[in-house]
């Protein structure tokens, strides 16, 4: 059941290119194991450090849950072919009201540097245009992070500035920089 104002999980698989947006299953279990195994991708979610394969269980259980409980969309990130999962991203609606929404996206190490979080972000903004109350996408990017940065760039978002000591990440005020995308006829 979808919370009321949220629009419900897609009817028509959502791809573009190398990468099937789908739900987290099982089978991504070991793939969130791997994600749990980066320095920075437990720091800026709730994936703890090395997870054991019962912790990163639980993770995908909360992945699932994200749209019943009113966050948004918690999609894994497949490869089209053999829908091994590579990563995960999200489409989190706390700001519907407002018309906005923001994005994440992260992918295993041994799939990076082959388009798969830029593709995954191209097909989450288009499937973020089918839900007629949003307007903007917004990223919040650590400006170390010139993997996420180009990531955001060949989606199509725009720098739109510093925010200075915006988050908190592992004990640490961080500044982020602040891209994002409005609905092609907003603009």
């Amino acid at each position: 059941m979808t919370p009321a104002g949220l629009p419900p999980w897609p009817a028509a698989p959502v791809a573009h290119g190398p990468v099937v947006l789908r739900q987290f299953t099982e089978r991504d279990v070991p793939m969130a194991q791997e994600l749990s195994a980066d320095p920075y991708v437990p720091l800026v979610g709730s994936l703890p450090a090395n997870a054991s394969r019962e912790q990163a269980r639980d993770w995908v259980a909360r992945q699932r849950a994200r749209l019943a409980e009113g966050y948004g969309f918690s999609f894994a990130i497949a490869e089209a072919g053999t829908d091994r999962a590579v990563g995960g991203i999200g489409l989190w609606l706390a700001a519907l009201a407002h018309g906005r929404a923001t994005a994440g996206y992260s992918v295993v190490p041994s799939a990076r540097g082959r388009g798969f979080a830029s593709a995954a972000l191209i097909v989450l903004t288009s499937f973020g245009w089918t839900i007629p109350a949003l307007h903007r996408i917004e990223l919040y990017i650590e400006p170390w992070n010139a993997g996420s940065i180009s990531t955001a760039e060949r989606a199509g978002y725009q720098r739109e500035g510093l925010l200075r000591s915006h988050q908190e990440i592992g004990g640490h005020r961080r500044d982020m920089l602040l891209y994002a995308v409005v609905r092609p006829d907003c603009s």
